[in-house]
């Protein structure tokens, strides 16, 4: 058996390329699944692990789809007038 990989937060957000806090954020939310491995769990101060394939998981979730609208056209430009200049 295989083990699992764990990621403490900041581990995490090197990996995702997000902050630190935004990632605890996420766990308090529920968006992303991690787990309280603190020695006491109803402390203060959690401990917190994120699985490999929670974070897998969580990234997909998230994806967005490319982009099916066309491009827009880029606007032609007029070209520079002849007027005369009344002002230097």
């Amino acid at each position: 058996m295989v083990a699992e990989r764990y990621f403490t937060p900041p581990q995490a957000a090197d990996i995702i390329g997000a902050n630190a806090d935004k990632v605890i954020g996420w766990i308090h939310s529920g968006e992303l699944v991690a787990s309280n491995v603190a020695a006491n769990p109803n402390g203060e101060r959690p401990r917190w692990r994120i699985s490999e394939d929670e974070l897998a998981k969580f990234l997909f979730r998230r994806q967005h789809p490319a982009s099916t609208l066309p491009a827009k056209p880029k606007r032609k430009r007029h070209a520079a007038t002849t007027a005369p200049r009344y002002f230097a």
